[in-house]
C-alpha cells in the first residue's frame, strides 16, 4: 500500500515529466507525443518507475532509446524540481506502457475485427 509520502512524490514526478516531453515535442520537428500515464515510487523513495505512453508507436523503440541515454539528464532536472522536497532523488526507471494498445486490440476483438483462431 502506497503512503501519501509516496503518492505525492509520485505526482510530482510525473506532472513535472509531462511538462517537460511537452515542451520537447513543442520544440521538436516531428510530431510525437510522450504522455506519462503512471509513475510508481518504492516506499523508501529511492526508486521511480516511470510509465510512457509514445504515439505514433513506429517512434517508440527511437525515443526510448533517447530517454534512457539521457537518464542522467533527466535526473538532475527531476533533482532540482524536487531539491527541498526530498532528501536523496530517486533513481528513474522508465517503461514503455502498453495497456493502450491492449484496450485497443480487445476491443477489437470484441468487435469481430480480429483474428479469430478458432474459426
Amino acid at each position: 500500500m502506497e503512503s501519501n509520502r509516496q503518492r505525492k512524490v509520485a505526482q510530482i514526478i510525473q506532472e513535472d515529466f509531462a511538462e517537460l516531453f511537452r515542451k520537447q515535442a513543442a520544440e521538436s520537428k516531428q510530431s510525437i507525443l510522450v504522455t506519462v500515464s503512471d509513475v510508481k515510487v518504492t516506499a523508501d523513495l529511492g526508486i521511480a518507475k516511470i510509465y510512457l505512453s509514445i504515439f505514433p508507436q513506429e517512434f517508440r523503440a527511437a525515443v526510448m532509446k533517447e530517454i534512457e541515454e539521457n537518464k542522467t539528464q533527466y535526473r538532475n532536472f527531476i533533482g532540482q524540481k524536487m531539491a527541498k522536497q526530498v532528501r536523496v532523488i530517486p533513481n528513474l526507471n522508465f517503461y514503455l506502457d502498453t495497456s493502450l494498445d491492449d484496450v485497443e486490440k480487445i476491443e477489437k476483438e470484441l468487435r469481430g475485427e480480429g483474428d479469430n483462431p478458432i474459426l
